[in-house]
């Protein structure tokens, strides 16, 4: 098992991030929350996992130690995959992931694409105690702030095609997003939105 890479951040992307570790560049997906905390830096650690099925090897990759322990929690509940585990990382905070399911807040949870009342409800119902027990993050995560070298448009539909929703569907959301919003929203805002009106 893949524990962690060190190593140089080649390509970061709102979903993925190639790494190169001595020469070896290793594709890894990752949650928005990853990816805003490691957008302006050039090397790094991951905390990584392995997630093997019948048809592929998928790396995840996780800036905190504290967000690999949740991805771990929610994937071990029946009906809530890898995908839709980094897709709620990416739609809220560690932190409030934990305080929905501690507090019983399942409705909380069903606004994430994915996930719909019963699985809602089972997290809650398996992780309520488990979760209670998870120390929180000390806190502060930097803002992302406006992206001005490409789109973020551009950013934010790749990053949508990336957590598996159609291209057609992911354009219609940002577009009702960047007409409701503030012209500078950040990638982080239009992309959490976005992924609302999906």
């Amino acid at each position: 098992m893949i524990a962690f890479l060190q190593g140089n951040f080649v390509q970061v992307t709102p979903a993925k991030l190639i790494i190169d570790v001595n020469g070896v560049g290793y594709e890894v997906n990752i949650s928005f929350h990853t990816y805003e905390a490691i957008s302006k830096k050039d090397k790094g650690l991951l905390h990584t996992y392995l997630h093997i099925t019948e048809n592929s090897q998928v790396l995840f990759g996780f800036y905190e130690q504290q967000e690999k322990d949740l991805f771990l929690q929610l994937i071990s509940v029946s009906g809530v995959g890898a995908s839709t585990a980094r897709m709620m990382l990416s739609g809220m905070l560690p932190e409030e992931i934990i305080r929905a399911i501690v507090n019983g807040e399942a409705r909380k949870l069903e606004q994430i694409k994915g996930i719909g009342k019963k699985s809602a409800e089972r997290l809650v119902l398996e992780l309520k105690d488990k979760l209670a027990k998870m120390p929180t993050a000390s806190g502060s995560h930097a803002g992302v702030g406006t992206f001005t070298q490409s789109s973020p448009h551009q950013d934010a539909l790749q990053a949508l095609v990336a957590l598996g929703i159609q291209k057609s569907v992911a354009e219609k959301a940002i577009d009702k997003v960047i007409q409701s919003e503030s012209v500078d929203i950040s990638l982080e805002s239009l992309i959490k939105l976005a992924l609302k009106n999906c």
